[in-house]
């Protein structure tokens, strides 16, 4: 009698533990689900000091594309032009930087003289800053504007896409935006010229203030089309 008991008693007990190992797991809390953390960039305020060397305006146009002045400032000040100019020249070839070889001429004088302390070489035309540099201003108020050339020139692509966004908003949103207002070419033109960020996010737009006249009409006009 006992030997036929024993399976009964110990079915009994596990089936006892089954009911209270899942009384105790429907009864457990649910964990939380964790929280995706969303990092927010500062807004830019450092910016290139000032100088009359025209490398100084090319830096803004070109160098803020990718860098922020912070990283400029914070690299060794006994550097010498010989390696500012390398430096310069290394975005050109290893990160496709839009620069000509006058560009990065000028800018690493500009950097070597503003953050190293090198004596000017007078090789550079002096400007006044904020002007239009020497070789952009040349250009002639009716000279046909090539905008594909112009945008690849200033890696406008880099950041912009007709239709999609990839750091700033597409050029067919930016059309849309502005759809209607009487003042959109002036505002545009404004914008590019001055760059700046909080339109369209946080990213800041670099500074486009050689451009001349007519590159910054047909730039404005080409997106405000899209």
């Amino acid at each position: 009698m006992l030997k036929h008991l024993k399976p009964l008693v110990a079915d009994a007990v596990f089936a006892a533990v089954a009911v209270v190992f899942g009384l105790a797991c429907s009864a457990a809390p649910a964990q939380p689900v964790p929280k995706i953390l969303t990092i927010k960039r500062p807004l830019e305020t450092a910016k290139l000091k000032p100088s009359t060397l025209v490398g100084y305006q090319i830096a803004l146009q070109k160098c803020g594309i990718c860098h922020s002045a912070d990283y400029i400032s914070q690299q060794p000040p006994a550097m010498t032009s010989a390696q500012w100019t390398a430096e310069v020249r290394k975005m050109e070839h290893a990160y496709a930087a839009p620069l000509s070889d006058a560009d990065v001429t000028q800018i690493g004088e500009y950097l070597a003289v503003t953050y190293g302390g090198a004596k000017p070489s007078g090789l550079n035309i002096a400007s006044t800053p904020n002007s239009v540099p020497a070789p952009t201003a040349a250009l002639a108020a009716n000279t046909a504007v090539n905008v594909q050339a112009l945008l690849a020139s200033n890696a406008c692509l880099g950041c912009h896409a007709i239709a999609q966004k990839i750091v700033g908003p597409a050029y067919h949103d930016v059309a849309l935006k502005y759809k209607g207002d009487a003042q959109a070419q002036a505002k545009l033109e404004a914008s590019i010229r001055a760059g700046g960020s909080g339109k369209w996010g946080t990213v800041p737009m670099p500074a486009f203030a050689a451009l001349s006249p007519p590159e910054l009409k047909a730039r404005a006009a080409f997106v405000l089309g899209q």
